[in-house]
């Protein structure tokens, strides 16, 4: 199996060290899933490894890997909302599912020792798969990363370094430790083998209630959980169960939204901005690294991008607490968000809402 570079379509074989093409152009998997067919779903399997023959896994190495990530319920939340609760995985957030297929793939390849820089929940589940994987493991956090998410990378036994300044300058100072040391960079970003665990959050939607949802509401920073969505989307566009794509909203946070300016402007590329302060710390990305993959998606698919208001995200927090549940901060983000696509499109019923990370992780 091959990666596909993202800008010269150069190939080479996916058991590389390099985290980028030379050219600078992100990989791409050459890799086509089969027609989705529920018949081809491993029902004995209880984690997102039953949806293994739609994934591009080598040997069996994910059965040393799984913590039992995904599976996880969908539920009503009123008349018009279904919550698919994510932030019930091994980690408390939803990138378990891109974690378990990518240290799935480090530990096929030989990879023994990784670094990645995250806001805190991917290093987080990276952290612990390598722990299982018994794979070493450095995870570059931004100052601010709430302490609990810290003492969880911890506690699998990662080395953790907090750098001072924001989630793009975090991201910088990891990245040169890949390019002067030769890390591998088992980044949420860059390995497309993540974004094959995170198309599973669809798979599991249609498994569960037999139909895909009319509206779709995903966050978006660096796409981690966009770019899954996508994909399966498209797989099932081309399997038939589909006839054509959802309306899929796209969520980011007032403070930092660089897609939201990039489609108001009509541009190809991400607005330049400067991130401010705030509570919606997963999607706080100011410099995207896929940005303009993913604006190709948002434009073929006509996907709307909302912006949370930061002034609402504590109240939605605690009304959907006072139902049950309790979400961090970033989550509850994409459900004001929601509410602020309401008032502006009106009644939105049919609409899936994920719930990313417990809130237990940002309790503050």
């Amino acid at each position: 199996m091959n990666y596909i570079c993202s800008k010269c379509n150069t190939k080479i074989d996916v058991s590389t060290r390099k985290a980028k093409c030379d050219c600078g152009g992100l990989w791409k998997l050459d890799f086509k899933a089969p027609k989705f067919d529920l018949s081809l779903v491993d029902k004995s399997t209880w984690n997102i490894f039953r949806y293994r023959a739609f994934m591009p896994l080598e040997g069996e190495f994910w059965r040393d890997i799984s913590l039992g990530e995904g599976l996880t319920p969908v539920i009503q939340f009123d008349e018009d909302v279904l919550l698919k609760m994510d932030y019930f995985m091994p980690t408390l957030s939803f990138k378990d599912r891109g974690a378990a297929v990518l240290i799935a793939h480090c530990k096929a390849i030989g990879v023994d020792s990784v670094v990645q820089d995250s806001s805190g929940n991917a290093g987080n589940s990276v952290a612990a798969y390598c722990g299982k994987a018994g794979i070493e493991c450095e995870i570059f956090i931004p100052e601010g990363t709430t302490p609990k998410k810290i003492d969880m990378i911890k506690s699998h036994g990662a080395k953790v370094n907090v750098v001072p300044g924001g989630r793009d300058h975090c991201a910088d100072v990891c990245r040169k430790k890949v390019d002067d040391e030769g890390k591998y960079y088992a980044n949420h970003v860059y390995n497309p083998f993540f974004y094959e665990g995170t198309k599973t959050y669809i798979y599991e939607v249609y498994e569960q209630h037999g139909r895909i949802p009319e509206n779709i509401f995903v966050p978006l920073g660096n796409g981690t959980l966009f770019i899954g969505v996508i994909k399966a989307l498209e797989e099932f566009l081309d399997s038939g169960i589909i006839n054509r794509m959802p309306n899929v909203i796209a969520v980011q946070s007032e403070y930092c939204d660089p897609f939201a300016q990039a489609v108001e402007n009509k541009s190809r590329y991400p607005a330049k901005v400067t991130p401010k302060p705030t509570m919606a710390e997963g999607i706080a990305i100011g410099v995207p690294m896929r940005g303009e993959e993913i604006l190709e998606y948002i434009y073929k698919y006509n996907i709307k991008v909302i912006t949370a208001p930061e002034n609402r995200i504590l109240e939605t927090r605690q009304a959907l607490a006072a139902k049950g549940i309790y979400c961090e901060h970033t989550t509850a983000a994409t459900y004001a968000a929601y509410l602020k696509y309401c008032e502006l499109y009106g009644k939105t019923s049919d609409s899936l809402i994920p719930m990313c990370g417990a809130g237990l992780k940002s309790d503050h």
